[in-house]
Formats: C-alpha cells, sequence, structure tokens
C-alpha cells in the first residue's frame, strides 16, 4: 500500500513540474506575442549603389549618393517641359509633389505664375542634365544636421523657344534635401525638395568647370 502511495505522490510531483513548464512557455509565447506585435510593420533600408566594397546598412539611414542621386532625378524630372512650359511648368510640379516640401511646392507655384504673367512659359522646352565631367563625389552632398542635406548639383540648364535655342549655361544648385516620410505609398523615398541652400543658384563659368569641386563655395 504504501508502495503505491509513492508511485502516486511520484505522479502528482510529475505533474506539477509539467504545470510549472507549461505556465513557463505561456509566459515565453506570450512576451514574444507582445515583442512581434510591437515591432514596426514596415522598414526602410536606402540600399548605396555602388556595393562592390560592401557596406554597414542602419535602417532608415539615407547614404550620401542615395541624397544625390534623389536631389538630381527630381529636380531634373521638374525641370522637364518636352513641349511648352505653359503647360509642362505645372505638370511637372504636380507630377513631383509628393517629393517636395509643402513649403516648396507653394514657392513654385508662385514663381510658374510670375513668369506666366511675364510670358516666360510660352512655347518653352526646357532640360536640365549633369555638366560634363562634374558627377558625384562626397564632397557635394553636405550635411547640416540631423536628416537635412545640401546637395550641390553642376548642371547644364537648356532652354529653347520655338526650336531656338534661347539659353544654354552651365549652373550650380544647392539644393536642400529633407526626410519627409509622411506617404511612403506616394514617395518611397521618404525625402523631399525643400528649396535652395542660402547661397542660391550660380551661374558657373568656364574657369569654374574646370577646378575640381571641393565643397561649400564659401567654406573656410
Amino acid at each position: 500500500m504504501g508502495r503505491y502511495r509513492l508511485e502516486i505522490d511520484n505522479v502528482r510531483s510529475h505533474v506539477r513540474s509539467l504545470w510549472l513548464v507549461i505556465g513557463l512557455q505561456v509566459a515565453i509565447i506570450a512576451g514574444l506575442g507582445f515583442g512581434w506585435s510591437q515591432a514596426p510593420r514596415r522598414i526602410t533600408v536606402h540600399l548605396p549603389p555602388d556595393l562592390r566594397a560592401g557596406a554597414e546598412l542602419a535602417i532608415d539611414t539615407v547614404p550620401r549618393p542615395n541624397v544625390y542621386a534623389f536631389a538630381y532625378y527630381i529636380f531634373q524630372q521638374l525641370n522637364r517641359w518636352p513641349e511648352d512650359g505653359t503647360q509642362d511648368c505645372g505638370r511637372a510640379i504636380f507630377r513631383v509633389s509628393a517629393y517636395l516640401t509643402p513649403r516648396y511646392r507653394a514657392t513654385l507655384i508662385a514663381e510658374m505664375e510670375q513668369k506666366a504673367r511675364q510670358g516666360e512659359l510660352s512655347y518653352r522646352v526646357r532640360g536640365v542634365q549633369e555638366a560634363p565631367d562634374r558627377p558625384y563625389t562626397e564632397a557635394r552632398v553636405e550635411v547640416l544636421g540631423h536628416d537635412v542635406w545640401i546637395v550641390w548639383l553642376d548642371l547644364d540648364l537648356i532652354e529653347s523657344v520655338k526650336g531656338m535655342t534661347v539659353k544654354s549655361t552651365a549652373i550650380r544648385y544647392p539644393l536642400r534635401v529633407v526626410r519627409q516620410a509622411v506617404d511612403l505609398e506616394a514617395n518611397p523615398w521618404g525625402l523631399a525638395l525643400d528649396g535652395y541652400g542660402q547661397s542660391g543658384p550660380q551661374r558657373l563659368s568656364d574657369a569654374d568647370l574646370k577646378q575640381p569641386f571641393q565643397g561649400r563655395p564659401d567654406a573656410s
């Protein structure tokens, strides 16, 4: 009889240990479920264009080449008037509006309206492209602060009216870029143009084009 009682006690002890293990597993599963629920549903990783030497990537960190590529591509689209500036200028602003800050978009619309009143858009065709031998270098992207950059673009601006070239000049544009992850469906870059830096656009002479870009022109 004592032997059966001992066996029953052993079984009860084993059952209690099993309940303890089950309780521990439930606690672990609940903790994992809570951690999973708090994890971000979407993360953004910006891959630099050149990965031949590898790269260390952090979530939401934007490499300088990506900031430059964004500024160049959006600014080029903004200044693409293929047929008639009267229609194309507004269409370009609307087409890239998700990549512009509200302040810069309002500035562009005001400038467009002023040019229209002065007759500077009629039949005007415009395009910009990277000036020859003026490609990306690290110095062309200046970090102003957290998620704020100045991108220095050296571009050839070409404008024509009714097939006649009226402007062909090299201009340095200091474009201000900020993070704006408001609508990643419309703007997967999570970046936006915010106008020009303090110096504003500057026409480049032949001598300027022969000099390598060293950074902010007014830097000491």
